[in-house]
């Protein structure tokens, strides 16, 4: 993807507007994604068809969320394009670690709400915008498993055996109720106002799935720690089995992220991962 073919995207979805400058963002698994005069969001996904049901998707979120959510400016489905305008906020990975451990408790109390009101919904709004992603938890554990080999190395070595203890626990209970998430919510997709960490948007719904309700709890006690996990529970009607299922998550994606971050030299991953580590894997 060039910035001319950007540009081209733009011309089609928004004739007349003015592109003045285009800004990578950067490239996942799902999409690439640039900015736009700095206000304007454009996304190419790369699985086809994905543009159009993320469209229907953010047109219902858009009556349901607590928090602001992107709304489609344009979507072109034949050429994989959506935009949407720029949610005002920062990344709360971008935050420096000591602010963002000050600002846990309200970001977590915050997110809590809008769990909760995102698990209340309606589970028919779902059917026709959002996939079902029921992995069987022992699939977690055996991928979380593979990452700790990965990473094992980079591990100083009181750290290794709190892994290993949880790599070989027991299993918690599984869901017995899934209701839609967004099932990726970590803090990357969480955007902040940077004076005072107030939650400003909640960003890229293309994990967004009816799913385990501690999956996204889990995120947020990995990129929060139990100060943000225990404020949002606050807000959440939680009971013993969810919380299990959400340290469990929370170990899990751990390995991920940091398995991530050493893999892609992406900083922000590996070190706040490295930070949660102590907290997630003390040693019983």
């Amino acid at each position: 993807m060039t910035e001319s073919r950007v540009r081209e995207l733009v011309a089609l979805g928004l004739p007349g507007y003015s592109v003045r400058q285009v800004v990578p963002l950067g490239a996942g698994l799902d999409n690439v994604a640039y900015e736009v005069n700095g206000e304007l969001v454009v996304r190419i996904a790369r699985e086809p068809g994905a543009v159009r049901r993320e469209a229907a998707l953010l047109e219902v979120l858009g009556e349901v969320s607590t928090l602001p959510v992107p709304a489609p400016v344009f979507v072109l489905p034949e050429h994989d394009c959506i935009a949407y305008r720029k949610l005002l906020g920062t990344p709360l990975i971008e935050v420096p670690p000591n602010r963002r451990s000050a600002w846990a408790a309200a970001v977590g109390a915050e997110l809590g709400s809008f769990l909760s009101a995102l698990h209340a919904s309606d589970p028919d709004l779902w059917t026709d915008v959002a996939g079902v992603d029921d992995e069987p938890l022992a699939g977690w554990r055996d991928e979380a498993a593979e990452l700790y080999a990965d990473v094992a190395e980079r591990l100083a070595p009181g750290q290794h055996r709190g892994v290993e203890d949880f790599l070989r626990a027991p299993l918690p209970d599984p869901a017995q109720t899934l209701v839609f998430s967004h099932n990726d919510l970590g803090i990357e997709h969480v955007l902040v106002a940077k004076s005072t960490g107030s939650v400003s948007g909640i960003i890229d719904w293309s994990d967004a799935a009816v799913c385990d309700p501690a999956r996204d709890l889990g995120l947020i006690l990995r990129d929060l720690g139990t100060t943000g996990f225990e404020a949002a529970l606050e807000r959440y009607p939680a009971g013993d089995d969810l919380r299990d299922r959400a340290w469990f998550y929370a170990r899990c994606s751990l390995l991920e992220d940091l398995q991530f971050g050493l893999k892609t030299g992406r900083a922000t991953y590996r070190d706040k991962s490295l930070i949660a580590l102590g907290e997630l894997f003390a040693p019983d």
